[in-house]
């Protein structure tokens, strides 16, 4: 379940329309035939994840393993269907005002937290405490700042009021709830981070229950036997695996070692179009609201100058990018959104390959001058910097090979260096310690992008890892979330895409498309436009294929 947008590996899937979303099987074999294919509970799904886990409370992480498996541990009020559509959660239903200022929640009454107690209204308004607390780590609080008024009525029923219409109210609340009798202490004094819920023993309501976590190994989840939905979850239990490399996730997918990994795109094209590889998985193809993007420290007065900014551009060919980084299972960027959605301005265009206004610009900066070994300079102090990307990521490392050696064409002198990921997030991302990053963002289900470039999200929790700060773009921002009318938030972010793509705090240079496989012996995988995990709880292995005990 996505909440917002997330720094990560995987991204997930967007509320927004998916222009030529399909599913690609890939050709793959039918799963083998049983004699019984009815719903059996049992069986472990191992899935390999290339990020380690950053926190087990994942309403103050914001990279994607750690909501991966917090998707699983807790919920949210409302989640999302398979075709994108709000539906119930932990609520049973809700009204909504006309004016997007007044929404009443009525929970459902079955519903228990992991360790046996009932969540309450109580949990709601202890949640939106915790997320508008100045001490909470969250990049996620702009959406519960918003609120006016929360008020437990009953143990099942909320009512809350918002300060002006916004329009994210209903899906805002499918952030995860948090348990009030176990976290309340930490959150008054500011140290959720140190809570044993964030560390080794946290409590959800959702369909499975934490069991383990071995940092930098696996963590391991179980189906939760008192799950208010009937019947399910059927797979007893989950095992992450936590692989920093796409080569050896691949190795081990070949093995059977996992149960579901994201393809590269070399992988999904050309290295499983062989019988066994197709027997044993199925193969997926569909767009993803994601973006690779190449971003600027603008904190850096070089990179605070618009010309060098635009002078990298114009250096880099996108369209090769997604020729031979990608194999062409992907699109070019020109702004956060997706082409196709309702917020996708189809007049924006990207800045075209050009050395020659690449040079030009670097030139009226002030580069002029080169050294002995071609570099440009400045004052006498050459043009260098360095790329960063996450090991194991080979994708994202081609892409950052490709950058370096156009820009070194140029006279800049370019370093690159691959770094493991937590510590990649911890000590340059959120520090703001770096030159310049490729990375990915799995972007929310709204089109705001408030978290993304409004200039009070600089902190180090938040996600403008650029630094932007565009006095119109917030602006605009702040006005199109505060309207129930797409036609009107669509001109607001029509314009938001052509300023971004003027200013260029970052480079969106491609929306890849998603490239799951999953074990031939799991049932109940349905692709749809919100991807293929939204359903999992239905997922099954029949009993005559199941491989691993629930112990």
């Amino acid at each position: 379940m996505e909440r917002g947008p997330l720094l990560g590996g995987l991204a997930l899937a967007s509320a927004l329309a998916l222009a030529g979303c399909g599913v690609d099987r890939g050709g793959a074999d039918e799963p083998v035939a049983v004699k019984d294919n009815t719903p059996a509970k049992g069986d472990t799904f191992i899935e390999a994840s290339i990020g380690n886990v950053s926190a087990l409370i994942p309403n103050i992480a914001n990279d994607s393993a750690s909501h991966d498996v917090g998707g699983q541990i807790y919920s949210g009020l409302v989640t999302y269907d398979k075709d994108l559509k709000v539906i119930p959660e932990l609520a049973e239903s809700w009204t909504f005002s006309p004016d997007c200022r007044h929404l009443t929640f009525r929970l459902r009454k079955n519903v228990r937290w992991h360790d046996g107690k009932p969540f309450t209204a109580d949990d709601v308004v202890f949640t939106h405490a915790t997320m508008v607390n100045p001490k909470t780590p969250t990049a996620y609080r702009e959406d519960f700042a918003a609120v006016e008024t929360i008020e437990a009525v009953d143990p099942h029923t909320l009512q809350i009021t918002y300060k002006t219409p916004y329009a994210k109210a209903l899906q805002s609340w499918s952030m995860y709830m948090l348990p009030r009798h176990l976290l309340e202490s930490y959150m008054k004094d500011g140290k959720l981070r140190e809570a044993p819920q964030n560390r080794t023993s946290p409590v959800g309501t959702g369909p499975y229950r934490f069991k383990e976590w071995k940092s930098g190994e696996k963590v391991v989840l179980v189906a939760n036997p008192d799950y208010y939905e009937p019947d399910r979850p059927y797979i007893s239990r989950i095992v992450y695996r936590i692989i920093p490399s796409q080569a050896t996730i691949f190795l081990e997918l070949k093995a059977k070692g996992v149960d579901g990994a994201s393809l590269t795109a070399l992988q999904y094209k050309r290295q499983t179009e062989y019988p066994a590889f197709r027997k044993a998985y199925q193969r997926f193809r569909y767009a993803s609201n994601s973006v690779t993007y190449f971003a600027f420290n603008m904190k850096d007065p070089r990179f605070a100058d618009k010309r060098v900014r635009h002078a990298i551009a114009h250096a880099i060919n996108k369209q090769e990018l997604i020729d031979h980084v990608i194999l062409g299972l992907g699109r070019n960027a020109t702004g956060p959104y997706l082409p196709g959605a309702w917020a996708h301005n189809g007049e924006v265009k990207s800045l075209p390959y050009d050395l020659a206004r690449a040079r030009r610009l670097l030139a009226e900066a002030g580069w002029r001058d080169r050294d002995a070994d071609g570099f440009l300079l400045k004052d006498g102090k050459p043009f260098a910097f360095e790329i960063l990307t996450n090991q194991g990521n080979d994708e994202r490392k081609k892409i950052a090979e490709i950058i370096q050696a156009a820009l070194r064409e140029l006279g800049l002198k370019v370093d690159l260096r691959t770094v493991e990921w937590a510590t990649l997030l911890k000590e340059h991302v959120r520090k703001r310690n770096f030159d310049a990053f490729v990375l990915g963002w799995g972007l929310g289900r709204d089109p705001d992008m408030t978290a993304l470039f409004h200039s009070s999200k600089t902190r180090p929790e938040d996600f403008n890892v650029a630094s932007y700060a565009n006095a119109e773009v917030d602006g605009l921002l702040e006005r199109g979330r505060a309207t129930c009318f797409q036609d009107e938030r669509a001109k607001y972010y029509h314009r938001v895409h052509e300023i971004l793509a003027d200013d260029i705090p970052v480079i969106f240079l491609y929306h890849r498309d998603a490239l799951p496989a999953i074990t031939a012996r799991v049932r109940g995988v349905k692709p749809s436009p919100g991807g293929i995990m939204y359903n999992f709880h239905e997922w099954f292995v029949p009993r005559e294929l199941q491989r691993y005990t629930a112990g």
